[in-house]
């Protein structure tokens, strides 16, 4: 494929650079990444044939190369993608959770209220879940996931992947905060295994009354809301009426 290329993109050239040097391949090399306009994209896909490479993973998938296939799609070009290696599939697989159905959140948001929504979509989430984290936000990751899933719902983490120090740590979030409490080295992947089936719902349950009962004892709108979709009820009205009963108005859109 390269040796037949007409350029080569990267996110950084210096690195492929030295990859194509090894194999006596000598082509133009191109900077793109997730920043690059679009017209920078269709000025590589003037080029011919255009091959992208990574740094590491595959192209795309939480790593830059999605712009460029839609840009090359958007403009009728031929596509062809090789399996490459990614660390969502050897995660996935050695943490022992259940494989299919699993939901692929990449990196969280930094901070903020979207990286918030994202952490208690998860929470509820009857599949397992699959997140690429920085061994600097670790730490803090398992401590919100132990406050949102509880400290008992199992995960694994993986770090260092095919590499010498290839580490990967099977219990439940509370023994995966206390093991990675302190410093982690290398790119982490961190898998959650499925929320528990939501229990039955009782006959007669008035929901109204269970959530002002809560709110009266001092429970947050999260832990409201977490109980009255253990007891049955839908997750948006339980979102509205964990608000409601502890003095907060729903997000409006």
């Amino acid at each position: 494929m390269l040796t037949a290329c007409d350029a080569v993109a990267a996110e950084d050239t210096r690195r492929s650079k030295v990859l194509l040097d090894h194999f006596g391949i000598h082509k133009p090399l191109l900077h793109l990444d997730q920043h690059s306009s679009q017209e920078a994209l269709a000025r590589a896909l003037g080029c011919g044939h255009l091959a992208y490479v990574s740094d590491a993973g595959t192209p795309g998938l939480s790593d830059p190369g999605a712009e460029l296939l839609q840009a090359a799609l958007a403009l009728g070009h031929r596509v062809e993608v090789l399996p490459g290696p990614t660390a969502l599939i050897p995660a996935l697989l050695l943490s022992g959770l259940p494989p299919v159905p699993f939901h692929f959140e990449g990196f969280l948001p930094r901070k903020g209220a979207e990286r918030r929504r994202r952490l208690e979509q998860l929470a509820p989430r009857q599949a397992t879940s699959v997140i690429y984290e920085s061994p600097l936000r670790l730490a803090a990751t398992l401590r919100e996931l132990v406050a949102l899933c509880g400290g008992e719902r199992r995960a694994s983490v993986t770090r260092e992947l095919s590499k010498l120090h290839e580490e990967t740590f099977r219990g439940n979030l509370q023994e995966a905060a206390a093991h990675f409490s302190g410093r982690v080295r290398g790119e982490v992947v961190l898998v959650v295994s499925p929320a528990p089936p939501a229990p039955a719902r009782p006959a007669g349950t008035d929901y109204a009354a269970l959530a002002a009962e809560l709110a009266s004892s001092g429970s947050s709108a999260l832990q409201i809301r977490r109980a009255l979709v253990s007891a049955g009820m839908r997750r948006n009205d339980a979102y509205v009426l964990a608000l409601e009963a502890a003095g907060k108005r729903p997000e409006t859109t």
